[in-house]
């Protein structure tokens, strides 16, 4: 039997293409490693997202495609991942072993931002990616409770030592001014924390850091517009008007500073009755989806409002830890999916952000 022709299986693979990126695997450099052996066909699959339903329904494609080239009896694909590091800034500093920050951002108080940045740090990181969550929200630090820690974080020569929690690198000024004592800082004060907390703190190597910001469009979201490449933000709302009205004012606010959106998460969208399932818009409905058509940009997900997640919030158990098969971990799952999709859209095309409907990409349609 005649060896396998090489270029055969690199044009089956060709017909295999990325429904979010549409391109096609061999041009998007996803296939490494290439071997062939009389009938065997050895390779691995670098896909540039860590969200495995995509990933799956890629390497399935990429099976069947070779399996069909004349000659291949066996096939094994070895499947990776490996999430592109944003590229520099000009008069901007990295954070040394940090692919990509991404914002959780609101314009305002009580919309769950904090409940949202938590979740999806978390999501991202059992996907299989390396997170860390760094709160700056110096007047109000939620996270250490959210994430169940309440020690002062360990020095290391001049860099603090972030702590672990469900997988997830955590940072706050909630570790180090604990208790009841408030912190009043003027801007200049603040804008030092943040600095020190970016390149202070020994974060190790992280795909992706979750920055959870303060209410208002103030001097912290300054601060890290200026200091650091910010590969995009996630703008949380509820469904009403009084919280839309600040967010609006968010998304120029992150235009004008030059910091990609990369959607909108809807939290409160909606509450389940335990008696009757039946939906009840609380806070009414359609403002996300109002927001994403205004901005066009992506609505990444619509949380609905449950109990389970202001306990596991309290108790320190974020709700994709404690009950991760719940409507709402799932609607945490599928925003981690789109965020990490629109992130790895944007390191394909440089820098910017094209909008795409987000129900046509959760890996549903492979062509081969």
């Amino acid at each position: 039997m005649a060896n396998i022709n090489r270029e055969s299986v690199l044009d089956a693979l060709r017909g295999v293409r990325d429904p979010a990126l549409n391109r096609d695997i061999v041009s998007l450099n996803f296939v490494r490693d290439l071997e062939l052996d009389n009938s065997a066909v050895r390779f691995r699959l670098v896909i540039n997202t860590p969200i495995s339903p995509a990933r799956t329904k890629l390497q399935e494609a990429a099976r069947d495609a070779v399996q069909s080239v004349a000659g291949v009896k066996t096939v094994d694909i070895k499947l990776d991942s490996e999430i592109p590091k944003a590229s520099a800034e000009a008069g901007k500093q990295s954070v040394p072993g940090v692919s990509n920050i991404i914002a959780v951002s609101s314009g305002k108080g009580g919309v769950g931002k904090s409940t949202v940045a938590v979740n999806l740090a978390i999501a991202l990181a059992q996907y299989g990616a390396k997170v860390g969550i760094l709160d700056t929200d110096v007047y109000g630090p939620n996270v250490p409770i959210m994430v169940g820690v309440n020690e002062e974080p360990a020095v290391r020569g001049q860099k603090l030592l972030p702590h672990n929690a469900h997988g997830v690198k955590v940072m706050s000024l909630g570790f180090l001014n604990r208790g009841d004592k408030p912190v009043v800082w003027r801007g200049p004060m603040l804008h030092t924390a943040v600095k020190q907390f970016l390149y202070d703190v020994e974060w190790g190597d992280l795909d992706y850091l979750i920055v959870d910001m303060p209410p208002g469009t103030g001097d912290a979201q300054l601060s890290l517009a200026q200091l650091v490449p910010v590969q995009g933000a996630v703008l949380v709302t509820t469904p009403q008007e009084v919280a839309m009205g600040d967010v609006r004012k968010a998304y120029n606010m992150f235009d004008q500073v030059h910091i990609p959106v990369l959607g909108i998460v809807e939290n409160m969208s909606y509450f389940v009755c335990s008696n009757c399932s039946e939906r009840h818009a609380i806070f009414g409905e359609g403002g996300g989806k109002e927001l994403a058509r205004r901005f066009n940009t992506p609505l990444l997900g619509q949380i609905p409002i449950a109990i389970s997640i202001r306990e596991g919030g309290d108790n320190g158990v974020p709700i994709v830890v404690g009950a991760p098969e719940s409507p709402q971990a799932f609607a945490f799952k599928e925003i981690a999916e789109n965020v990490a999709t629109q992130l790895s859209i944007a390191a394909l095309k440089g820098g910017g952000l094209p909008i795409i409907d987000m129900s046509d990409n959760r890996g549903d349609r492979f062509a081969v």
